[in-house]
């Protein structure tokens, strides 16, 4: 599976709009991105959920205290409660990705 960097996407994003907007540079671009990662932590952080209509829901959920084991001593550990995130991909998404195969 190839890894894309955030450098790659900025660069390729700016590469689709040079030609709509010839000023925005490649550091315009990676402010935006930025501020959208940003923002989306923010919400999240805040227990929202973001809904992006074709691709798909950011949901935080918390995950409860929970007893599981050392898989090396088979001892019991204790894993306190968390807070995640989960991605629950939309329709228009799925298809995309089913196309792919």
């Amino acid at each position: 599976m190839e890894t894309v960097t955030k450098r790659e996407m900025v660069e390729t994003i700016q590469g689709r709009l040079k030609a709509k907007h010839p000023t925005l540079g490649h550091q315009a671009v990676l402010d935006i991105v930025d501020e959208w990662v940003g923002e989306v932590q923010t919400i999240l952080s805040a227990g929202k959920r973001i809904e992006l209509r074709g691709f798909g829901v950011f949901v935080p959920k918390a995950r409860a205290a929970r007893l599981a084991r050392n898989p090396k001593t088979g001892a019991p550990v204790q894993v306190p409660p968390r807070k995640t995130v989960v991605f629950q991909p939309g329709k228009d998404f799925k298809i995309k990705l089913a196309a792919s195969v």
